[in-house]
């Protein structure tokens, strides 16, 4: 990833800018969010590098859903002003997000950001010095919510989760043999490495191996190789999506026919576009319902992108956006006078019951600030991402 870099005197005027962020914090009538008029909150998405398809995705979700709020006269009489900026995915990148966003835009809150490593760099700040709260972030690791940290708030099932869900679904299907296949940076591995614990939880008979992939390879002619001599019964798939298109298409020209399974960032249109009819069948795990979904909130999502932001794809990926808004949205109208960084803390710690109606209801409370290990089942059918029964809790990882 690119270096992002300053000159020393845009150093120091930004060492200032810190400075008073941090003089100002907790002081409500400094805040913009506190005004009568609007609600001024921010986020660093990848907008540009290798994981632009989920930032650019994302945005476009939340932008379709506060375009809507705003036209119906937004929160409590007030306008939400989203301020994004790009951070490519790069935490040094997203501190210096961080600092421009709170000293500067003076946003009440950080709502609905991308990436996990990109978070904990600007935590420090935003977080600790600053108490700037960090609302349903798009990412995160069970160290963020046991114990939980003040301010952040999530809305992601953690991956953590979503493997034991899938490893619980191939043993319910009648696998007794299963191969994780994971690409190798530590991140995939801590993911991968929950398959086994709960494949065996529910079925003491079941053996589960992992097979290592080097991260962003293109070839995955050796690697189904592998998975052939390996002989499982069924596969997981802790990779991105276009390494797991790569896998479904060459699993296909090798002429290996696996029940396959996989976690949400799988769970993409850009899989099944990438591996076309490879990816028929494919089953997955999701934060949200299918897009193509016919419940009316998600019809409701489909009808506002297509009036608010048209020509971007209604996928998975904005629904996540759009989801993380309208949580946002729905925690703020609680609050009782001025939106500020400690009442939208406060709303959050408070909220027992928040419905999406796309996504599973959030519980959050004062001990308890993730506010879902729930998941949706779905399945490529006919080159469509289809949702299978509701949202439900996989089996408790030990």
């Amino acid at each position: 990833m690119r270096k992002f870099r300053r000159a020393a005197g845009a150093t120091a005027v930004l060492a200032v800018v810190a400075l008073t962020a941090n003089a100002c914090a907790g002081d409500d009538s400094t805040a913009a969010g506190g005004s009568s008029s609007e609600i001024h909150i921010g986020a660093w998405l990848p907008l540009t590098g290798a994981t632009a398809t989920y930032g650019v995705a994302e945005k476009a979700g939340a932008d379709a859903y506060f375009k809507m709020l705003n036209a119906q006269g937004g929160i409590n009489g007030r306008k939400v002003r989203w301020t994004v900026k790009d951070n490519a995915a790069d935490p040094q990148q997203t501190v210096q997000i961080a600092r421009e966003l709170v000293g500067q835009d003076k946003v009440v809150a950080i709502v609905n950001a991308n990436g996990t490593s990109q978070a904990e760099a600007a935590f420090p700040f935003v977080l600790n010095q600053s108490k700037v709260p960090v609302l349903n972030e798009v990412g995160g690791t069970e160290s963020w919510y046991n114990p939980p940290r003040p301010g952040l708030f999530g809305t992601q099932t953690l991956y953590e989760d979503q493997a034991a869900a899938v490893a619980a679904w191939a043993v319910q299907d009648g696998a007794k043999k299963i191969l994780v296949v994971h690409s190798d940076p530590a991140a995939f591995v801590n993911v991968a490495e929950q398959v086994e614990p709960v494949a065996k939880k529910v079925d003491p008979s079941v053996e589960v191996d992992r097979l290592a992939v080097k991260y962003q390879t293109t070839d995955y002619t050796p690697v189904i190789s592998k998975v052939k001599a390996a002989s499982p019964q069924a596969v997981v798939l802790i990779l991105t999506s276009p390494e797991a298109a790569a896998f479904l298409k060459e699993a296909k020209l090798q002429g290996l026919s696996l029940p396959t399974y996989a976690y949400a960032p799988v769970a993409a249109e850009s899989t099944v576009s990438l591996a076309k009819d490879a990816a028929e069948g494919l089953k997955a795990v999701q934060l949200v319902k299918a897009p193509s979904d016919p419940d009316p909130a998600v019809k409701e999502f489909r009808t506002a992108m297509a009036k608010y932001e048209p020509g971007q794809d209604a996928g998975f990926l904005a629904l996540w956006g759009w989801s993380n808004a309208k949580v946002f949205a729905e925690i703020a109208k609680t609050v009782k006078g001025p939106v500020t960084s400690q009442s939208l803390t406060a709303a959050y710690q408070k909220a027992s019951r928040v419905d999406p109606g796309v996504s599973p209801v959030m519980k959050f409370g004062a001990s308890d600030h993730l506010g879902t290990r729930s998941v949706q089942r779905v399945v490529v059918k006919d080159g469509v991402w289809t949702s299978v029964g509701d949202f439900y809790t996989p089996p408790a990882r030990d």
